[in-house]
């Protein structure tokens, strides 16, 4: 049961991190103003890929 439940944990912030990496022009038009997109875009990239990575980690090593 612990190892689905890190599974589903892993997928799920694979995902979100998928999604912040493809999405962070457009989330940061949403949420800023336009003189922070361009930070704001990459902060999103940055963190997107730090949690794709952390989600990877987690179903490789359930």
């Amino acid at each position: 049961m612990k190892k689905i439940i890190l599974l589903i944990i892993g997928l799920i912030f694979a995902v979100i991190g998928v999604i912040l990496v493809y999405d962070a022009r457009s989330l940061s038009k949403k949420l800023f103003g336009f003189g922070d997109q361009n930070e704001a875009s990459a902060g999103l990239k940055i963190l997107g890929f730090f949690l794709a990575m952390i989600g990877a980690l987690m179903i490789y090593f359930r």
